[in-house]
Protein backbone atom coordinates (compact mmCIF):
# COMPACT_ATOMS: atom_id res chain seq x y z
CA UNK A 1 0.00 0.00 0.00
CA UNK A 2 2.72 2.54 1.03
CA UNK A 3 4.49 1.61 -2.15
CA UNK A 4 1.84 2.56 -4.58
CA UNK A 5 1.06 5.97 -2.77
CA UNK A 6 4.72 6.23 -3.57
CA UNK A 7 4.24 5.50 -7.12
CA UNK A 8 1.48 7.59 -7.39
CA UNK A 9 3.79 10.92 -5.70
CA UNK A 10 6.39 10.37 -7.92
CA UNK A 11 4.35 9.93 -11.28
CA UNK A 12 2.16 13.12 -10.18
CA UNK A 13 5.26 14.91 -9.62
CA UNK A 14 7.05 14.06 -13.38
CA UNK A 15 3.22 15.15 -14.79
CA UNK A 16 3.32 18.71 -12.94
CA UNK A 17 7.36 19.12 -13.96
CA UNK A 18 6.29 18.30 -17.79
CA UNK A 19 3.31 20.90 -17.61
CA UNK A 20 5.56 23.29 -16.41
CA UNK A 21 8.23 22.72 -18.81
CA UNK A 22 5.19 22.49 -21.76
CA UNK A 23 4.01 25.62 -20.69
CA UNK A 24 7.30 27.76 -20.73
CA UNK A 25 8.10 25.88 -24.53
CA UNK A 26 4.70 27.12 -25.53
CA UNK A 27 4.64 30.61 -23.74
CA UNK A 28 8.07 30.99 -25.57
CA UNK A 29 6.96 29.85 -28.84
CA UNK A 30 3.87 32.09 -28.50
CA UNK A 31 6.50 34.72 -27.57
CA UNK A 32 8.56 34.41 -30.80
CA UNK A 33 5.14 34.37 -32.93
CA UNK A 34 4.93 37.82 -32.11
CA UNK A 35 8.02 39.13 -33.45
CA UNK A 36 9.49 38.90 -37.08
CA UNK A 37 13.47 38.59 -37.98
CA UNK A 38 15.06 41.47 -40.31
CA UNK A 39 16.29 39.27 -43.26
CA UNK A 40 18.49 39.85 -46.23
CA UNK A 41 18.57 38.32 -49.77
CA UNK A 42 16.92 38.30 -52.40
CA UNK A 43 14.48 40.97 -52.73
CA UNK A 44 11.63 40.52 -55.55
CA UNK A 45 8.84 42.98 -56.45
CA UNK A 46 6.63 40.90 -58.22
CA UNK A 47 2.77 40.45 -60.23
CA UNK A 48 1.06 37.06 -59.63
CA UNK A 49 -1.63 36.06 -61.79
CA UNK A 50 -3.55 33.02 -63.02
CA UNK A 51 -3.32 32.13 -66.54
CA UNK A 52 -4.00 29.53 -69.49
CA UNK A 53 -1.59 27.39 -71.36
CA UNK A 54 -1.99 27.45 -75.18
CA UNK A 55 0.66 26.65 -77.79
CA UNK A 56 2.54 28.92 -79.54
CA UNK A 57 2.06 27.42 -82.83
CA UNK A 58 -0.41 25.56 -84.18
CA UNK A 59 -2.35 24.09 -87.32
CA UNK A 60 -5.77 25.40 -87.61
CA UNK A 61 -8.50 22.46 -88.66
CA UNK A 62 -10.91 24.02 -91.09
CA UNK A 63 -14.35 23.70 -92.37
CA UNK A 64 -15.29 24.16 -95.92
CA UNK A 65 -14.92 27.43 -97.53
CA UNK A 66 -18.46 28.09 -98.54
CA UNK A 67 -17.55 31.98 -100.42
CA UNK A 68 -14.42 29.81 -102.25
CA UNK A 69 -17.37 26.90 -103.19
CA UNK A 70 -19.61 29.41 -104.38
CA UNK A 71 -16.93 30.90 -106.61
CA UNK A 72 -15.66 27.38 -108.04
CA UNK A 73 -19.40 27.00 -108.91
CA UNK A 74 -19.72 30.45 -110.51
CA UNK A 75 -23.04 32.01 -111.78
CA UNK A 76 -24.99 28.93 -112.72
CA UNK A 77 -27.50 26.85 -111.12
CA UNK A 78 -24.93 25.90 -108.14
CA UNK A 79 -24.56 29.74 -107.05
CA UNK A 80 -27.69 30.02 -105.20
CA UNK A 81 -26.40 27.56 -102.49
CA UNK A 82 -26.05 30.55 -100.25
CA UNK A 83 -23.11 30.27 -96.87
CA UNK A 84 -24.57 29.75 -93.57
CA UNK A 85 -23.65 28.48 -90.48
CA UNK A 86 -22.79 24.87 -89.92
CA UNK A 87 -23.80 22.53 -87.40
CA UNK A 88 -21.00 20.32 -85.94
CA UNK A 89 -22.25 16.73 -86.22
CA UNK A 90 -19.77 15.08 -85.16
CA UNK A 91 -16.33 15.14 -83.63
CA UNK A 92 -13.86 12.83 -81.82
CA UNK A 93 -12.67 13.55 -78.20
CA UNK A 94 -10.26 16.43 -77.20
CA UNK A 95 -7.11 15.12 -76.95
CA UNK A 96 -7.11 12.55 -79.44
CA UNK A 97 -4.44 11.63 -81.19
CA UNK A 98 -4.27 11.82 -84.71
CA UNK A 99 -2.49 11.52 -88.22
CA UNK A 100 -2.53 13.54 -91.25
CA UNK A 101 -5.43 12.50 -93.08
CA UNK A 102 -7.53 10.81 -90.02
CA UNK A 103 -10.74 11.62 -89.18
CA UNK A 104 -11.32 14.14 -86.95
CA UNK A 105 -15.20 15.73 -87.32
CA UNK A 106 -18.83 15.76 -89.44
CA UNK A 107 -20.57 18.51 -90.43
CA UNK A 108 -24.80 18.27 -91.08
CA UNK A 109 -24.72 18.75 -94.82
CA UNK A 110 -28.84 18.11 -95.15
CA UNK A 111 -29.42 21.73 -96.26
CA UNK A 112 -26.80 21.02 -99.01
CA UNK A 113 -27.89 17.14 -99.60
CA UNK A 114 -30.85 18.50 -101.19
CA UNK A 115 -29.19 20.96 -103.54
CA UNK A 116 -26.93 17.65 -104.74
CA UNK A 117 -30.39 16.04 -105.67
CA UNK A 118 -32.28 18.62 -107.21
CA UNK A 119 -28.72 18.91 -109.50
CA UNK A 120 -28.15 15.19 -110.03
CA UNK A 121 -32.24 15.73 -111.09
CA UNK A 122 -31.12 18.26 -113.40
CA UNK A 123 -28.16 16.61 -114.80
CA UNK A 124 -30.32 13.28 -115.71
CA UNK A 125 -33.02 15.40 -117.07
CA UNK A 126 -30.74 16.94 -119.25
CA UNK A 127 -28.63 13.70 -119.89
CA UNK A 128 -32.54 12.43 -121.11
CA UNK A 129 -33.05 15.80 -123.42
CA UNK A 130 -29.77 15.12 -125.14
CA UNK A 131 -30.79 11.25 -125.71
CA UNK A 132 -33.78 11.93 -127.05
CA UNK A 133 -32.60 14.93 -129.53
CA UNK A 134 -29.73 12.49 -130.91
CA UNK A 135 -32.41 10.07 -131.56
CA UNK A 136 -35.04 12.30 -133.01
CA UNK A 137 -31.57 14.00 -135.01
CA UNK A 138 -30.97 10.34 -136.32
CA UNK A 139 -34.61 9.50 -137.24
CA UNK A 140 -34.62 12.78 -139.50
CA UNK A 141 -31.63 12.61 -140.87
CA UNK A 142 -32.06 9.71 -141.94
CA UNK A 143 -35.54 10.27 -143.76
CA UNK A 144 -34.04 13.13 -145.14
CA UNK A 145 -31.85 11.06 -146.50
CA UNK A 146 -33.62 8.04 -148.08
CA UNK A 147 -35.63 11.36 -149.46
CA UNK A 148 -32.37 12.23 -151.43
CA UNK A 149 -31.67 8.87 -152.25
CA UNK A 150 -35.18 8.73 -153.94
CA UNK A 151 -34.72 12.15 -155.50
CA UNK A 152 -31.53 10.44 -157.31
CA UNK A 153 -33.94 7.86 -158.97
CA UNK A 154 -36.15 10.49 -159.85
CA UNK A 155 -33.41 12.34 -161.47
CA UNK A 156 -32.05 9.08 -163.32
CA UNK A 157 -35.23 8.70 -164.46
CA UNK A 158 -35.71 11.70 -166.10
CA UNK A 159 -32.21 11.50 -167.69
CA UNK A 160 -32.97 8.65 -168.95
CA UNK A 161 -36.52 9.96 -170.46
CA UNK A 162 -34.40 12.51 -172.03
CA UNK A 163 -32.71 9.84 -173.35
CA UNK A 164 -35.20 8.26 -175.29
CA UNK A 165 -36.88 11.39 -176.43
CA UNK A 166 -34.29 12.14 -178.67
CA UNK A 167 -36.14 10.59 -181.85
CA UNK A 168 -39.45 12.02 -180.71
CA UNK A 169 -41.28 15.58 -181.56
CA UNK A 170 -39.24 18.82 -180.02
CA UNK A 171 -42.13 19.40 -177.50
CA UNK A 172 -41.78 15.72 -176.41
CA UNK A 173 -37.91 16.56 -176.01
CA UNK A 174 -38.52 19.64 -174.39
CA UNK A 175 -40.82 18.41 -172.18
CA UNK A 176 -38.34 15.84 -171.03
CA UNK A 177 -35.57 17.88 -170.38
CA UNK A 178 -37.86 20.50 -168.64
CA UNK A 179 -38.89 17.45 -166.42
CA UNK A 180 -34.67 16.49 -165.56
CA UNK A 181 -34.24 20.25 -164.67
CA UNK A 182 -36.99 19.84 -162.16
CA UNK A 183 -35.79 17.02 -160.91
CA UNK A 184 -32.09 17.71 -160.62
CA UNK A 185 -33.28 21.05 -158.72
CA UNK A 186 -35.70 18.87 -156.10
CA UNK A 187 -32.03 17.43 -155.76
CA UNK A 188 -30.01 19.86 -155.18
CA UNK A 189 -32.59 21.31 -152.86
CA UNK A 190 -32.96 18.32 -150.79
CA UNK A 191 -29.07 17.88 -150.65
CA UNK A 192 -29.20 21.60 -149.05
CA UNK A 193 -31.81 21.47 -146.65
CA UNK A 194 -29.91 17.65 -145.39
CA UNK A 195 -27.02 19.85 -145.00
CA UNK A 196 -28.80 22.46 -143.21
CA UNK A 197 -30.92 20.45 -141.12
CA UNK A 198 -27.47 18.45 -140.16
CA UNK A 199 -25.33 21.65 -138.94
CA UNK A 200 -28.77 22.93 -136.90
CA UNK A 201 -28.95 19.52 -134.99
CA UNK A 202 -25.13 19.72 -134.79
CA UNK A 203 -25.50 22.36 -133.10
CA UNK A 204 -28.06 21.79 -131.08
CA UNK A 205 -26.56 18.83 -129.65
CA UNK A 206 -23.48 20.82 -129.30
CA UNK A 207 -25.50 23.15 -127.12
CA UNK A 208 -26.91 21.03 -124.95
CA UNK A 209 -23.80 18.51 -124.67
CA UNK A 210 -22.28 21.69 -123.25
CA UNK A 211 -24.83 22.41 -120.86
CA UNK A 212 -24.50 18.45 -119.83
CA UNK A 213 -20.65 19.38 -119.14
CA UNK A 214 -21.49 22.17 -116.93
CA UNK A 215 -24.29 20.60 -115.20
CA UNK A 216 -21.94 17.37 -115.13
CA UNK A 217 -18.96 19.65 -113.32
CA UNK A 218 -21.59 21.55 -111.16
CA UNK A 219 -22.63 18.03 -109.90
CA UNK A 220 -19.10 17.30 -109.34
CA UNK A 221 -18.48 20.55 -107.39
CA UNK A 222 -20.93 19.98 -104.90
CA UNK A 223 -19.92 16.41 -104.64
CA UNK A 224 -16.55 17.72 -103.55
CA UNK A 225 -17.70 20.58 -101.91
CA UNK A 226 -19.75 18.20 -99.25
CA UNK A 227 -17.04 15.95 -99.13
CA UNK A 228 -15.02 18.63 -97.20
CA UNK A 229 -18.13 18.39 -94.54
CA UNK A 230 -15.73 15.04 -93.27
CA UNK A 231 -13.29 17.06 -92.10
CA UNK A 232 -9.55 15.21 -91.86
CA UNK A 233 -6.76 16.03 -89.78
CA UNK A 234 -4.22 18.32 -92.14
CA UNK A 235 -0.83 17.14 -89.87
CA UNK A 236 0.25 14.60 -87.38
CA UNK A 237 -0.68 15.90 -83.53
CA UNK A 238 -3.44 16.50 -80.53
CA UNK A 239 -7.26 17.17 -81.15
CA UNK A 240 -7.78 20.63 -79.37
CA UNK A 241 -11.30 22.02 -79.23
CA UNK A 242 -11.09 25.72 -80.56
CA UNK A 243 -12.49 28.19 -77.76
CA UNK A 244 -15.19 31.06 -78.84
CA UNK A 245 -14.56 34.09 -77.22
CA UNK A 246 -17.27 33.44 -74.52
CA UNK A 247 -15.03 30.42 -73.06
CA UNK A 248 -17.00 27.95 -74.54
CA UNK A 249 -15.61 25.23 -76.78
CA UNK A 250 -17.05 23.99 -80.08
CA UNK A 251 -17.93 20.63 -79.71
CA UNK A 252 -21.06 18.48 -81.51
CA UNK A 253 -24.21 20.65 -81.81
CA UNK A 254 -21.64 23.38 -82.13
CA UNK A 255 -21.86 26.04 -85.15
CA UNK A 256 -18.84 27.39 -87.01
CA UNK A 257 -19.78 30.66 -89.66
CA UNK A 258 -18.12 31.58 -92.89
CA UNK A 259 -15.89 34.10 -91.38
CA UNK A 260 -14.65 31.45 -88.52
CA UNK A 261 -14.27 27.88 -89.86
CA UNK A 262 -12.41 27.02 -86.96
CA UNK A 263 -13.30 23.70 -85.72
CA UNK A 264 -10.30 22.36 -83.62
CA UNK A 265 -6.64 22.67 -83.69
CA UNK A 266 -3.58 20.81 -83.54
CA UNK A 267 -1.28 22.92 -81.36
CA UNK A 268 2.82 22.52 -81.52
CA UNK A 269 3.38 21.10 -77.47
CA UNK A 270 7.16 21.79 -77.75
CA UNK A 271 6.54 25.54 -77.46
CA UNK A 272 3.92 26.66 -75.14
CA UNK A 273 2.56 29.87 -73.83
CA UNK A 274 1.19 31.09 -70.81
CA UNK A 275 -1.59 33.60 -71.51
CA UNK A 276 -2.38 35.64 -68.84
CA UNK A 277 -4.44 39.05 -68.13
CA UNK A 278 -3.25 41.62 -65.72
CA UNK A 279 -4.73 44.55 -64.22
CA UNK A 280 -4.83 48.35 -65.37
CA UNK A 281 -3.15 48.78 -62.23
CA UNK A 282 -0.28 46.42 -62.72
CA UNK A 283 0.22 46.58 -66.26
CA UNK A 284 2.79 49.81 -66.41
CA UNK A 285 5.18 47.72 -64.10
CA UNK A 286 5.41 44.82 -67.16
CA UNK A 287 7.65 44.89 -69.19
CA UNK A 288 8.82 42.62 -72.39
CA UNK A 289 11.41 40.15 -71.35
CA UNK A 290 10.58 40.19 -67.61
CA UNK A 291 11.43 36.79 -65.84
CA UNK A 292 8.32 34.47 -64.84
CA UNK A 293 7.92 31.97 -62.57
CA UNK A 294 5.35 29.77 -63.62
CA UNK A 295 3.56 26.61 -61.90
CA UNK A 296 0.47 24.76 -63.32
CA UNK A 297 -2.22 23.19 -61.08
CA UNK A 298 -2.28 19.84 -62.90
CA UNK A 299 1.20 19.58 -61.50
CA UNK A 300 1.81 21.46 -58.19
CA UNK A 301 5.17 20.00 -57.58
CA UNK A 302 6.74 21.05 -61.49
CA UNK A 303 7.94 24.54 -61.87
CA UNK A 304 8.89 26.45 -64.88
CA UNK A 305 10.83 29.64 -66.09
CA UNK A 306 9.38 31.89 -68.62
CA UNK A 307 9.73 35.49 -70.28
CA UNK A 308 6.97 37.81 -70.99
CA UNK A 309 6.92 37.93 -74.58
CA UNK A 310 3.69 40.21 -75.70
CA UNK A 311 1.65 42.95 -74.04
CA UNK A 312 -1.73 43.86 -75.70
CA UNK A 313 -2.02 47.84 -76.10
CA UNK A 314 -5.39 47.61 -75.23
CA UNK A 315 -7.01 46.36 -72.54
CA UNK A 316 -10.22 43.80 -72.16
CA UNK A 317 -13.51 43.98 -70.20
CA UNK A 318 -13.64 40.90 -68.96
CA UNK A 319 -16.52 39.14 -67.27
CA UNK A 320 -16.36 39.64 -63.42
CA UNK A 321 -14.06 42.37 -63.43
CA UNK A 322 -14.75 45.74 -63.05
CA UNK A 323 -11.24 46.84 -64.14
CA UNK A 324 -9.26 46.91 -67.41
CA UNK A 325 -7.40 43.58 -68.41
CA UNK A 326 -4.77 43.61 -70.18
CA UNK A 327 -3.37 40.28 -72.05
CA UNK A 328 0.24 39.35 -71.55
CA UNK A 329 1.98 36.12 -73.22
CA UNK A 330 4.57 34.75 -71.13
CA UNK A 331 6.46 32.03 -73.19
CA UNK A 332 8.12 28.75 -71.15
CA UNK A 333 11.58 28.30 -72.00
CA UNK A 334 11.05 24.59 -71.01
CA UNK A 335 9.73 21.64 -73.19
CA UNK A 336 7.40 19.52 -71.28
CA UNK A 337 5.39 16.51 -73.23
CA UNK A 338 3.01 16.57 -69.93
CA UNK A 339 1.65 20.14 -70.71
CA UNK A 340 -1.29 20.40 -72.48
CA UNK A 341 -3.40 23.81 -73.76
CA UNK A 342 -6.16 25.16 -71.89
CA UNK A 343 -3.94 24.00 -68.23
CA UNK A 344 -4.68 26.79 -65.59
CA UNK A 345 -0.83 28.38 -64.67
CA UNK A 346 0.28 30.79 -61.58
CA UNK A 347 2.50 33.28 -63.21
CA UNK A 348 4.62 35.15 -60.96
CA UNK A 349 6.11 38.20 -63.01
CA UNK A 350 9.31 39.71 -61.68
CA UNK A 351 9.13 43.27 -62.02
CA UNK A 352 11.93 43.67 -59.98
CA UNK A 353 15.16 42.57 -58.17
CA UNK A 354 17.11 43.37 -55.26
CA UNK A 355 20.08 41.38 -54.39
CA UNK A 356 21.70 41.31 -50.51
CA UNK A 357 18.50 43.58 -49.84
CA UNK A 358 17.32 44.16 -46.20
CA UNK A 359 13.56 43.55 -45.80
CA UNK A 360 10.58 43.17 -43.05
CA UNK A 361 7.23 42.19 -43.10
CA UNK A 362 5.56 45.41 -44.33
CA UNK A 363 2.93 44.63 -41.49
CA UNK A 364 6.12 45.42 -39.01
CA UNK A 365 6.15 49.19 -40.22
CA UNK A 366 4.23 51.77 -38.81
CA UNK A 367 3.87 55.94 -39.42
CA UNK A 368 3.25 58.60 -37.46
CA UNK A 369 1.18 61.59 -38.21
CA UNK A 370 4.45 63.15 -39.78
CA UNK A 371 4.70 60.07 -41.96
CA UNK A 372 7.72 59.16 -40.31
CA UNK A 373 8.26 55.66 -40.12
CA UNK A 374 9.24 53.31 -37.70
CA UNK A 375 9.15 49.64 -36.18
CA UNK A 376 9.34 48.52 -33.00
CA UNK A 377 12.54 46.45 -31.62
CA UNK A 378 12.20 43.43 -29.00
CA UNK A 379 15.11 45.19 -26.97
CA UNK A 380 12.19 48.27 -26.28
CA UNK A 381 13.28 50.36 -29.08
CA UNK A 382 11.13 52.50 -31.43
CA UNK A 383 13.65 52.43 -34.32
CA UNK A 384 13.16 55.07 -36.87
CA UNK A 385 13.78 53.23 -40.17
CA UNK A 386 14.09 54.49 -43.70
CA UNK A 387 12.16 52.48 -46.71
CA UNK A 388 12.68 51.65 -50.12
CA UNK A 389 10.27 49.26 -52.54
CA UNK A 390 7.67 47.13 -51.75
CA UNK A 391 6.42 43.58 -52.61
CA UNK A 392 2.79 42.04 -51.65
CA UNK A 393 4.55 41.33 -48.46
CA UNK A 394 7.42 42.68 -47.59
CA UNK A 395 8.59 46.11 -47.84
CA UNK A 396 13.06 47.34 -48.46
CA UNK A 397 14.39 49.14 -45.32
CA UNK A 398 17.18 50.90 -46.82
CA UNK A 399 18.45 52.37 -43.37
CA UNK A 400 17.84 51.83 -39.48
CA UNK A 401 17.99 47.84 -39.21
CA UNK A 402 20.50 44.96 -39.34
CA UNK A 403 20.02 41.99 -40.49
CA UNK A 404 18.67 39.20 -37.58
CA UNK A 405 16.46 42.09 -35.36
CA UNK A 406 14.03 40.96 -34.44
CA UNK A 407 10.83 43.76 -34.80
CA UNK A 408 7.46 43.33 -33.44
CA UNK A 409 4.68 42.27 -36.21
CA UNK A 410 1.90 44.61 -34.45
CA UNK A 411 1.83 47.72 -32.27
CA UNK A 412 3.04 46.06 -28.58
CA UNK A 413 1.05 46.29 -25.57
CA UNK A 414 3.32 49.39 -24.05
CA UNK A 415 4.73 51.58 -27.00
CA UNK A 416 4.97 54.32 -24.80
CA UNK A 417 7.92 52.42 -22.78
CA UNK A 418 10.05 52.03 -26.17
CA UNK A 419 13.09 54.61 -26.51
CA UNK A 420 13.10 56.13 -29.93
CA UNK A 421 16.03 55.63 -32.03
CA UNK A 422 17.26 57.21 -35.49
CA UNK A 423 15.92 60.12 -35.10
CA UNK A 424 18.91 61.48 -37.62
CA UNK A 425 17.38 59.73 -39.96
CA UNK A 426 14.04 61.97 -40.46
CA UNK A 427 15.51 63.97 -43.07
CA UNK A 428 16.28 61.63 -45.34
CA UNK A 429 12.89 60.35 -44.79
CA UNK A 430 11.54 63.99 -45.48
CA UNK A 431 13.65 64.33 -48.69
CA UNK A 432 12.21 60.97 -49.73
CA UNK A 433 8.09 62.70 -49.47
Amino acid sequence: MKRTVIITGIVIVVAVAALVVFGRVTSAKKSLSNFAEVKEGLFEITVTNAGELMAENSVDIMGPDLASGNNRRGGGRGGHMHAMNLKIQDIVPEGTIVQKGDYVAQLDRTDYDNTLKDEQENLTEMQQDLNMTVLDTSVTLTGLRDNIKNQKFAVEEAELELEQSQYEPPAVIRKAEMNLNKEQRALKQQMKDYELRRKQTLATIEHQKQHLDRQTRLVEDIQNFLAEFTIKAPAPGMVIYKKNRNGTKRTTGSEINPFDRVIATLPDLTSMISKVYVNEIDISKIKPGLAVNITVDAFPDKSYTGNVVSIANIGEQLPNSDAKMFEVLIKLNESDPTLRPAMTTWNRIVVKSFFDAIFVPSECVHAGQDSVTFVYKKNKTKQIVVLGESNDKNVIVREGLKPGTLVYLATPKDPEDFKVSGENLISAIKTDM
